[in-house]
């Protein structure tokens, strides 16, 4: 079964093929699937190794140069460990740049907490001017990688997983997708996590809200689908109440409750398999329905 990273290194390498103006810039971690791609642009795949904060100052270099650069490795490296090169080199300079990350809250569990990063898009958030994709399958990761590298100068992040639904989805950026329709509350399921709030919610009268952008967070969206009955839980596979505060600006002026499920921040220091850990924090289809139900009596 096709991973998101291995259509990501496809389509990369197409798009680099075709289109002078972009750039990709790596920091040792994929680079053997792009060994083609720099043996044809040499001038255009940079692989830094493992200097993650060159990474970005690179990426940002090239952005400043009038390229479109795209830099790839595992989240916490990507976002955690040059924080203030992402902060600096690419919001402060006013420049625009792909951030596709990797093995995000726990794809590499054996990894252990080094090569977790659940709290990638809460940190992001306390930035401006960022749009974050959450794509739950390959087609839908082409989709959303096709559209950013396009984007002119803006910033993008695209958060890949190994954790993926089993059916793609005709997703929209910026849009939440409405997959079934309710009368009792609304469920907002980001990415990965959709195929399990389906199992979770089957039999009962809710929405189902599909997100696989969360910033800019579709607000209008959720206004519509909520309704006069303004319950709603968020379902993210990433940090607890992460676009909880998204949800309560959209329904500000309606009486209304927000539930956010998701990581912990406590950590888990037995790692054990995506399934396990989905299970620990209650992400699994029957933690996730006993949580839903429990908010909604």
């Amino acid at each position: 079964m096709e991973t998101m990273r291995e259509r990501f290194a496809a389509v990369t390498t197409e798009l680099l093929d075709h289109d002078p103006r972009l750039a990709l810039v790596l920091a040792d971690i994929g680079a053997d699937s792009f060994r083609p791609a720099a043996a044809r642009h040499p001038d255009r795949v940079v692989n830094v190794g493992i200097r993650e904060q060159l990474q970005i100052g690179v990426t940002a270099g090239l952005a400043l140069t009038g390229l479109r650069p795209i830099a790839h490795t595992f989240a916490s490296f990507l976002i955690e460990r040059p924080w203030e090169q992402v902060k600096l080199d690419l919001v402060h300079q006013g420049v625009g740049a792909v951030l596709v990350s990797a093995a995000g809250s726990y794809d590499w569990p054996a990894g252990g907490r080094t090569h977790m990063a659940p709290g990638d898009v809460a940190l992001l958030d306390t930035l401006p001017g960022w749009t974050v994709h959450v794509p739950g399958h390959p087609d839908e990761a082409e989709t959303l990688l096709r559209h950013a590298a396009a984007d002119g100068d803006s910033l993008v992040y695209l958060r890949l997983s190994a954790h993926r639904n089993d059916t793609a989805r005709p997703v929209e950026p910026g849009r939440l997708l409405p997959v079934r329709t309710g009368r009792r509350g609304t469920v907002v399921a980001v990415g990965p996590m959709l195929d399990a709030v389906l199992a979770a919610t089957e039999g009962l009268d809710l929405t189902v809200l599909y997100a696989a952008t969360v910033r800019p967070f579709d607000a209008a969206g959720l206004r519509a689908a909520a309704g006069d009955r303004p319950d709603v839980v968020l379902v993210e596979p990433y940090l607890a109440g992460t676009s909880a505060g998204a949800a309560h600006d959209a329904l500000a002026d309606l009486p209304h409750r927000v539930l956010g499920l998701g990581v912990p921040r406590e950590e888990h220091r037995h790692y054990g398999s995506i399934p396990e850990h989905l299970a620990a924090y209650g992400l699994d289809a029957a933690g996730l329905r006993t949580r839903i139900t429990a908010f909604l009596r």
